[in-house]
């Protein structure tokens, strides 16, 4: 086990190994410690071995071969290693209606958790489950159905964007079955017919559902986030998966039909164990009375896809093709394209849903469990998170009106159904439009079409550090101001950092001195030699802070707590700035310890746009 001293000066790593062999030798551990510490090799990269307090065995690095082995690490992108096949499913917004702010948040914690994974070196794939059988796309159908009396013809010939119409109707819908609770007798028919995939309702379903996810991938393509593919729950139905399952389940006892009672008819899971000892229910309806599947009876078959476990597979056909050479790609129940990327058979999955949905995710588990399959029900991980909400002042900047009592609230809380909500795109805009004047104050001078792009670049960066910033078992209340400030824990704050360290070496080059390509090629050969004392410490203080991002990443991964990338990223930034402030690099006269802090400025640089990427905060060219 190797841990941090507790002071400086006392090394830079500590064991305490002769604790742990003074047991069984019964001996002093800090003669253990002074034996072990005589006998030690030269180990290369470490500059001493020295015994420290009741018997710990601390380490000095050589610092000079730590700057130069950081500076072969830094710039290289991390590529997929022998680490596992993942699959990460994230975002999955239900094809009714337009992105919410919430779905931002779940997007921007999938997407960096996928970043995560592949920099640790396992081999991610991004699924995005489009439900485009269940309730939410019924009640659309039946609004423009039995509300708006439109035919697939009149829905294809809607001129405004399709998610902010369908936004409108999904609320009308809900105040049309309000008025007259009965007309809900029409959603088992047509979700029958969804599922089915015959008849008009269908085609209506299957027409809306594709132009929603193109919509949905135009919203999360603004924010750097994008997929590798998109199961269709139409499809896992149509390809008969969950008949594959169901007989499964029959045949190991996982379910049972009910004979008698008011589920008759229905076949059912019992929930046994310590998971679910608080629920009023021992058994969870996985087959309706009327033959239709719940949700978590197709979340079942798809998580035994996931897992290799079904002989079942989909045919796949590209969706579309993005920025960069990237193809997302769909499933399909067609014949699908000759050649695709290997999808599936993973050994480890990560579903990113909201923290409602625990217990449905701990019944798919469940299932994977009964069916004998124990192992991966232990590695389908639920990354789960609190709601997003905004503070009143910033709903009321989107035109969401408040009462007096709603404007003394911590924060305002969605409700889709009933209209109450702020699309995805609207807080983009928003963002972007404030970001624009802020950069129009500070740079007059640019050029309209530069100016946009470095405002989307600082609102994506606010936005996305905001999501992340917070523990996400925290409801999440977004706030413009606090986002966007270019001071404080916010990403403007470490976009600038970043900007402005790049802007030292352009005044170095324009001087005579090294630029950043120059730097590059000085840092993997430096001597990293350090003046004495204090400034010898703040120096190394640095860089051994630098070098903590890929046991960051593996913390954060492990605990599933993002924010600990936010805040790390923070303290590199703060740290920096002030190092900086006390220790200019242009004005060092001593040759030595300029290179010194040329070297720490680049390998701050690549760090921060290491740790930015796997946040997915882009760095503007100017600030």
């Amino acid at each position: 086990m190797v841990e941090y001293p507790p002071q400086p000066g006392l090394g830079d790593l500590s064991s305490p190994v002769a604790f742990d062999l003074a047991r069984r030798l019964r001996r002093a551990p800090r003669i253990i410690a002074q034996e072990l510490v005589a006998a030690m090799p030269a180990v290369e990269g470490v500059a001493r071995f020295e015994t420290a307090g009741a018997g710990y065995l601390n380490a000095h690095l050589d610092r000079g071969i730590a700057a130069r082995a950081m500076a072969r690490q830094v710039d290289i992108a991390a590529a997929a290693g022998d680490g596992e096949a993942i699959i990460v499913e994230h975002t999955n917004i239900n094809p009714n209606k337009a992105a919410h702010i919430g779905h931002l948040r779940n997007a921007v914690l999938g997407d960096s958790l996928a970043r995560a994974l592949r920099f640790l070196g396992h081999r991610v794939e991004v699924q995005n489950y489009i439900d485009d059988t269940g309730v939410q796309v019924a009640d659309v159908v039946i609004g423009f159905r039995e509300i708006l009396g439109y035919d697939l013809d009149q829905i294809r010939r809607i001129a405004q964007p399709l998610d902010r119409f369908c936004w409108d109707l999904y609320a009308r819908v809900g105040e049309w079955y309000a008025e007259q609770p009965d007309r809900k007798e029409l959603r088992p028919q047509v979700l029958k017919e969804l599922e089915d995939g015959s008849g008009e309702n269908a085609a209506i379903a299957s027409y809306l559902s594709r132009r929603m996810a193109e919509c949905h991938l135009d919203t999360m393509a603004r924010i750097g986030v994008r997929y590798d593919l998109l199961p269709w729950e139409g499809d896992i139905l149509g390809l008969r998966f969950w008949q594959a399952a169901f007989r499964l389940l029959q045949e190991r006892g996982a379910i049972r039909r009910l004979e008698d009672g008011e589920r008759a008819g229905c076949w059912v899971m019992s929930l046994q164990g310590g998971r679910f000892e608080d629920l009023k229910e021992s058994e969870k309806i996985i087959v309706r009375s009327n033959g239709t599947v719940t949700y978590v009876g197709k979340d079942i078959a798809y998580q035994l896809w996931k897992f290799g476990l079904l002989d079942n597979d989909f045919h796949y056909t590209p969706f579309r093709h993005e920025a960069g050479g990237h193809t997302v790609w769909s499933t399909t129940r067609e014949e699908g394209a000759g050649a695709h990327p290997p999808f599936g058979r993973a050994e480890r999955v990560y579903n990113v849903i909201d923290v409602r949905q625990s217990y449905l995710q701990a019944i798919v588990a469940e299932g994977l469990r009964a069916l004998g399959f124990g192992a991966q029900a232990e590695r389908s991980v639920h990354f789960a998170y609190e709601m997003v909400a905004l503070t009143p002042a910033s709903a009321e900047r989107l035109g969401v009106a408040l009462s007096a009592e709603d404007r003394g609230r911590a924060y305002i809380g969605m409700a889709g159904r009933k209209g109450l909500g702020v699309k995805a795109d609207d807080l983009l805009d928003t963002l972007e439009a404030q970001a624009l004047r802020e950069v129009g104050s500070r740079h007059p001078d640019l050029e309209s079409r530069q100016a946009a792009a470095v405002a989307h670049a600082i609102a994506v960066g606010a936005l996305r550090y905001f999501m992340l910033r917070f523990s996400r078992n925290k409801v999440l209340a977004f706030d413009f101001d606090a986002a966007l400030a270019f001071e404080g824990e916010t990403g403007p704050y470490l976009q600038y950092a970043v900007v402005r360290a790049a802007g030292i070496f352009d005044r170095m080059a324009a001087s005579g001195g090294p630029g950043l390509a120059e730097a590059a090629r000085l840092a993997p050969q430096t001597r990293f030699e350090l003046p004495d004392g204090e400034a010898a410490e703040d120096h190394w203080e640095l860089l051994t802070l630098l070098a903590r991002l890929p046991e960051t990443v593996r913390l954060a991964v492990d605990h599933l707590e993002l924010s600990y990338l936010a805040k790390y990223a923070f303290t590199v930034a703060q740290r920096f700035n002030s190092f900086y402030h006390k220790y200019p690099v242009m004005k060092e006269a001593d040759p030595r310890w300029k290179e010194a802090r040329i070297v720490l400025t680049w390998l701050f640089i690549g760090r921060m746009r290491q740790t930015l990427d796997l946040m997915g905060i882009p760095i503007p060219p100017r600030m």
